[in-house]
């Protein structure tokens, strides 16, 4: 059986409020928008939507918790790898000017580790963030607040066709599907003595010995897509159009959102056509440092 995730309707929920489509929409173009930028100072009015939507969309912190601490320390690490390494950024400037050099007190093969911090990779670093967590706070709320009874109809209200749309449904459903097929399988397996917690041995040791997990839900992952599949051919999927027993209609509020998405894309677009919000060092460090 497929199951969803945690939604649930939540009361003065700003994205809730709004007809699933467009939302959607919105959210694309604030995306692409978004990724038009590696000026900070065009990046933060982005950084300030996505808090503005987390803060008003009605969804506990206890229920994001985990999604939440994962993205924010996989956006952190690969900023702090970025700043460190310095590779990432250099396409988008060419001179460094340095703030401190730390070398290393031992050579390997006659190299020395040094760790130059720069201006450049600092607000490289600092662009990056901003970036990547305004992408991501806004993506990884969707899915709490999209209701899963919609997600057919929502995705073949934006124009795609039956099977895509059912497509989209069905990948929609499958993570949280497959970490309760995990979780079960994981369970059966120590009641009957299986002891996850002391898997030792070498990394191909230890990717043996998760077998017992990985081959069981895998085998169960495969045989509940055919059924899947057998269920849709049985019921004629494909044939002709298909009838949605949900219909949405757009609001005004609705057409607004959309609205206020488009601009700030064409926004956004128009200022990136014209040169600006490329990456940006402020003149005064880059002077205090320049010597």
């Amino acid at each position: 059986m497929l199951v969803a995730w945690r939604y649930r309707k939540r009361e003065n929920s700003f994205i809730q409020w709004f007809d699933p489509r467009a939302w959607i929409i919105f959210y694309l173009c604030f995306l692409v928008s978004t990724l038009a930028f590696w000026d900070v100072r065009f990046l933060l009015p982005f950084f300030a939507i996505s808090l503005f939507v987390v803060f008003t969309s009605g969804v506990k912190w206890h229920e994001m918790r985990r999604a939440f601490l994962f993205i924010i320390g996989f956006v952190f690490f690969f900023a702090i790898l970025t700043f460190l390494t310095g590779r990432g950024g250099t396409e988008l400037y060419k001179a460094e000017h340095l703030i401190r050099q730390f070398k290393a007190p031992f050579a390997i093969f006659g190299w020395t580790p040094t760790l130059d911090i720069t201006v450049e990779r600092a607000f490289f670093a600092v662009s990056q963030f901003v970036r990547v967590f305004s992408i991501a706070t806004m993506t990884i709320l969707i899915p709490y607040s999209l209701n899963p009874a919609l997600y057919g109809i929502t995705f073949k209200g934006l124009g795609l066709p039956d099977n895509i749309a059912y497509a989209m449904d069905l990948t929609m459903r499958f993570i949280p599907t497959f970490g309760r097929d995990f979780q079960l399988t994981m369970d059966a397996q120590r009641a009957r003595g299986y002891e996850l917690e002391k898997i030792s041995g070498g990394l191909i040791e230890q990717v043996r010995k998760l077998g017992p997990l990985m081959v069981p839900v895998t085998i169960h992952a495969i045989i509940g897509s055919e059924d899947i599949i057998d269920a849709m051919d049985l019921r004629a999927f494909g044939v002709g159009p298909r009838t949605w027993l949900d219909q949405l209609t757009y609001q005004t509020r609705d057409r607004v959102l959309i609205a206020g998405g488009v601009l700030i894309l064409l926004a956004s677009l128009g200022v990136g056509f014209f040169g600006f919000g490329n990456f940006w060092v402020p003149p005064a460090l880059i002077k205090l440092f320049g010597g």
